[in-house]
């Protein structure tokens, strides 16, 4: 996993793991999300994919846009 950013400084996203076509976002409460382009879009994993890289906006994406659109929840 990589460290995220986070250069806003209020996000919950702690660590991102990328891989083409999918997202894993882990959040700092202990949760993992995966999001694949089957299950939210290959459009919004493209535009996690650049946020996660830029380090901000990724949990405000995520919250807005796909919220529940992942393909598993894990610790």
């Amino acid at each position: 996993m990589n460290h995220y950013k986070n250069l806003s400084g209020d996000s919950g996203v702690l660590a991102y793991e990328l891989s083409p076509g999918a997202i894993v976002v882990q959040f700092n409460n202990g949760w993992s999300y995966e999001y694949t382009d089957c299950s939210a879009g290959a459009s919004a994993i493209a535009a996690m994919h650049r946020l996660a890289r830029e380090g901000r906006g990724l949990s405000g994406y995520i919250s807005a846009n796909v919220r529940d659109a992942y393909a598993r929840k894990f610790r």
